[in-house]
């Protein structure tokens, strides 16, 4: 009778899986492996090594806290000769004497999440289990077979593996970006992200069903999607705020990455993170997913329509003088994110693999939950709108129309000839470059176009009012320049009399502070001329000057002035309405890299600013971090204010933990510039062997 086969050591090789399953930088003190693809352990017995047909070795898994094997949580599987297709397996690579080293390898179908594993030996009668340790399973973009799988590797490189990248704001006039630091392979934040899972209502609910749900991107998608809000008072990461008042916080504009926001939510206690809004809601939820290994981006939409009655038509209110009235909940923000994310979809029809729209910004209720998607963006564009999840409010942000009413003194209403058009400019990073890429048609047909039309009836849509006939008089509203905070600037109304006769008009041009998702504040410009006369065929140039020291009080941090201009026709009564943002540009952050950039050697990053205001900055702050380069977050407060048009200047050391190309964010905030964004890439040399 051979004698007992008795495990001493045991190895899991995390650097090597961790390299081979592009898992190294979320650090060696844990095994985190993607799921379909093996891994590949040590095993290291005292007295004798294996003996194949004398010794039996087989392994358990388990995930979750209560583990069954027809949930798909446990797993029993026995050493064999060749990988099993469908289930887990075990293989024999190599023997070396006692040390045995063996391949394990879960389904493309298994449950993500942190797992237990378990030897079990027998020789003869006699058998023994030991544990040994723990590893954490992900989706694999890498692998045909799984339902995240990508197939080409600059995607894959950008969409699971980029730690950093960019969001596009602005207006759809003036498309501005800001620098985003992901950070979804630094320290800890894989384990956030499943506290995450584990937090979710679903998952308090029902143990089993939900950890059983978890080899299921789009299940995680909508369970992501509720969890980055709060608003379900789920415990979810980030609460909303859009009124400008952040005391009790941080305001939306200051952050520069989602490592800071996960780490307080957990070190909270999982008690909502003071402010969100849709990129910073976008953001969070973009570096989860790509942290659990769904390939995912950020996406901008302009003139975004927010439809809360699902008629596809957003009304707007103004006075006579160009005041916007309040009197429906459906808004047009100037631009709204959400995340894209690819996974197949068998729980629909073919045809609508691919990209999924998902949107944790907390708007409208899906299944009783304050979250949306996913939404296949074919179907989107192909007006399905009965399809899960949530695609008709989607589509109402990308196509509604929108109508603009004039109301009378007398309290009539006259319908604008013109109306400002949704879901322009759809917008995201480009694959392995700092530059942007426009992603509308994958949203919607072009304008106009036969296939549109086709969608609209599919949908249920009357397209009208942009059908209307064209009076003649053409207004639109056009900026001489770039406008930079703390200067003066003109806007011009532009009329064209595309008419053989001469027209007599009254123009009313109105300037307004405004928030990106809509609200309008005080008024910062104005003029009222009750007799323009166009000649036919002529084109009329009527400036606005916008002064600093009416709008610089009342700019809220969007950096947002809307310009709306109302042309009356005194003969017919008809009104033409023109309505544009105005986004006025932030001073520009220089960044300089001191030294010579290499893993583990200290670099000095020098930092500055132009102060464009009359007034002095005080409470001066810059902070600065980037996945890989910093250790979390640098601050660097200033003493003393900084005076008008100074330039201030620092410097802030750091030491590169990883090599390659990375990006170094920094925000600058004080008491009257604030969201201030820089940033810089670094390419880091590897440390000399």
């Amino acid at each position: 009778m051979a004698e007992d086969l008795v495990l001493e050591t045991w190895d899991l090789q995390c650097d090597r899986n961790g390299r081979e399953h592009r898992t190294a930088e979320m650090g060696c003190q844990q095994l985190v492996v993607r799921r379909g693809q093996p891994f590949t352990i040590t095993l290291c017995f005292s007295g004798r090594g294996y003996e194949e047909g004398v010794d039996k070795l087989s392994f358990n898994v388990e995930t979750g806290p209560c583990p069954i094997e027809t949930s798909g949580t446990r797993s029993h599987f026995a050493v064999t000769d060749f990988p099993e297709e469908s289930g887990w397996s075990a293989v024999v690579q190599q023997q070396d004497g006692n040390s045995l080293s063996v391949s394990l390898c879960s389904p493309t179908s298994a449950c993500i999440g942190r797992y237990s594993l378990t030897l079990e030996t027998s020789t003869g009668y006699q058998g023994t289990s030991c544990h040994i340790g723990h590893f954490v399973l992900l989706f694999n973009a890498w692998h045909p077979e799984d339902t995240v799988f990508l197939r080409d590797e600059d995607e894959r490189g950008e969409y699971v593996l980029s730690q950093q990248g960019l969001i596009y704001q602005g207006t759809c006039d003036y498309i501005t970006s800001t620098p985003w630091n992901f950070g979804q392979f630094e320290d800890h934040i894989l384990s956030i992200c499943l506290n995450l899972l584990d937090t979710n209502p679903k998952f308090l609910r029902d143990q089993n069903r939900d950890c059983s749900r978890r080899n299921d991107p789009v299940y995680i998608g909508r369970v992501v999607s509720a969890m980055v809000n709060c608003n379900d008072e789920d415990r979810g990461v980030l609460a909303g705020r859009w009124d400008n008042h952040y005391e009790d916080g941080m305001s939306p504009m200051a952050w520069i990455g989602s490592v800071d926001i996960l780490k307080r939510w957990k070190e909270f206690g999982c008690q909502p993170v003071k402010y969100g809004q849709c990129w910073v809601f976008a953001a969070v939820a973009c570096t989860v997913l790509r942290c659990l290994g769904i390939p995912s981006r950020v996406v901008t939409n302009y003139n975004s329509a927010h439809d809360t009655n699902g008629n596809l038509v957003i009304d707007r209110y103004l006075s006579e003088t160009g005041e916007q009235e309040q009197r429906s909940k459906d808004m047009i923000w100037n631009f709204h994110c959400w995340v894209e994310s690819w996974m197949a979809r068998p729980d629909l029809a073919p045809g609508y693999d691919g990209w999924q729209a998902l949107d944790p910004t907390p708007q409208e209720k899906s299944e009783g939950v304050f979250c949306c998607g996913p939404a296949p963006v074919k179907a989107i564009k192909e007006g399905d709108l009965q399809l899960k999840y949530d695609i008709p409010f989607v589509f109402a942000e990308v196509n509604a129309d929108v109508v603009y009413w004039v109301v009378q003194r007398d309290g009539s209403q006259k319908k604008s000839t013109h109306s400002s058009v949704v879901g322009k400019n759809i917008s995201t990073k480009s694959v392995g470059k700092d530059s942007r890429e426009d992603i509308t048609h994958t949203y919607k047909y072009p304008e106009g176009s036969e296939k549109e039309r086709e969608v609209f009836v599919k949908a249920e849509h009357e397209k009208s009012s942009l059908r209307q006939e064209d009076e003649g008089l053409h207004l639109e509203i056009k900026l001489s320049e770039g406008a930079n905070n703390g200067c003066d600037f003109d806007v011009f109304a532009v009329i064209n009399n595309n008419t053989d006769t001469e027209r007599v008009c009254r123009l009313m041009l109105c300037a307004r502070t405004t928030s990106y998702n809509g609200t309008v504040g005080p008024q910062c410009g104005m003029k009222d001329l009750l007799n323009v006369t166009l000649a036919p065929r002529a084109e009329n140039s009527v400036p606005l000057r916008i002064l600093y020291e009416k709008y610089g009080e009342s700019l809220t941090q969007d950096n947002l002035i809307k310009v709306v201009a109302l042309l009356t026709e005194y003969q017919t009564g008809d009104v033409v309405v023109a309505v544009r943002d105005v986004y006025i540009q932030n001073p520009e952050i220089k960044i300089r890299i001191l030294g010579e950039p290499m893993q583990n050697r200290k670099l000095v990053a020098e930092i500055s600013l132009v102060n464009p205001l009359a007034a002095p900055l005080n409470n001066c702050v810059f902070v600065m971090e980037g996945a890989g380069l910093t250790n979390g977050q640098q601050t660097k407060e200033l003493e003393e204010p900084v005076e008008p048009h100074a330039e201030t200047k620092v410097r802030l050391d750091f030491v590169p933990r990883q090599s390659g190309l990375r990006k170094l964010v920094v925000d600058f905030e004080s008491d009257k510039l604030t969201g201030v964004k820089g940033h810089r890439n670094v390419i880091i040399a590897p440390q000399p062997k």
